[in-house]
């Protein structure tokens, strides 16, 4: 048996994003939210469903999940896999909009409802060691929650190390699915949750379709590229800064040896400038 990427983005909406197969995506929000037993998610509507459909730049029709519970809650979950500037503007300003669309202007604004990010990031977003985190507003001195409604939930893979025996928790199951589903080659005995289950099973490239395992390489090769993209230009800003150094260092008379440990330039190059 093997099983697909989940951090590909054609595997990723058709696991969570499946009309059909929402058992995965409530058992993964209520293992998230981790909401009291009596207000656990019981069902949810997604409002973006998964579909094939490539765009002319190559992406899927789809940009994430979106799903609103049987109370009215909205939830957005997101797979990002690489950092870029404005990240926490963008999501705010997605969230909030989420929020606030909810009602026309002047409306009763009781029958706005509660809105939940998650964000599953292939990066590291905070100083925390710990692989989840749940942002609110709070006070500072109290902790007291007085303004509620919207809130954050980060899953920052790398950070998340545990191995198969060390689960203990829903969130550690499901974190542990999405991040080394790829290199397994069996469902884990340990997995006895529904949706979970159901999403190993989603995951098994024997049950998806010609069609959809052909978008979804050509999803794997434009990640691949566009990851190559980010590290070509994280490289060339990477020289440019060396030469403003090397350049600032010359003029004020540093030595061409300092210049080449401070900087990793080349004498050459360094001699050149």
């Amino acid at each position: 048996m093997t099983f697909v990427d989940i951090t590909n983005d054609i595997a990723f909406r058709k696991i969570f994003g499946n009309e059909s197969k929402k058992k995965s995506l409530i058992s993964f929000l209520n293992a998230v939210i981790n909401l009291p037993e009596e207000e656990q998610i019981i069902d949810v509507t997604i409002t973006n469903p998964f579909q094939l459909g490539i765009l002319n730049d190559g992406k899927s029709t789809i940009i994430d999940v979106k799903a609103q519970d049987e109370k009215g809650n909205i939830f957005i979950v997101e797979m990002q896999v690489a950092e870029y500037n404005f990240f926490h503007k963008r999501l705010l300003y997605y969230t909030s909009h989420s929020y606030v669309t909810q009602i026309s202007k002047g409306a009763d604004y009781k029958l706005l409802k509660p809105v939940y990010f998650i964000g599953i990031l292939e990066f590291e977003i905070g100083v925390s060691k710990h692989y989840f985190s749940r942002h609110k507003v709070l006070d500072v001195k109290t902790n007291e929650q007085v303004i509620k409604d919207v809130e954050f939930n980060f899953i920052e893979l790398p950070k998340f190390t545990k191995t198969i025996d060390q689960l203990e928790t829903n969130i550690d199951q499901w974190t542990y699915f999405i991040k080394n589903a790829e290199n397994l080659t069996v469902i884990p005995e340990n997995v006895i949750d529904p949706g979970l289950k159901e999403a190993y099973e989603q995951a098994s490239k024997q049950n998806w379709t010609k069609a959809e395992l052909e978008e979804y390489e050509r999803a794997s090769i434009k990640e691949g590229d566009e990851r190559g993209r980010m590290e070509l230009a994280l490289s060339k800003a990477k020289i440019e800064t060396s030469l403003e150094i090397a350049t600032a260092f010359k003029q004020n008379g540093v030595s061409v040896e300092i210049i080449m440990k401070s900087t990793g330039l080349s004498r050459e190059v360094i001699e050149k400038l």
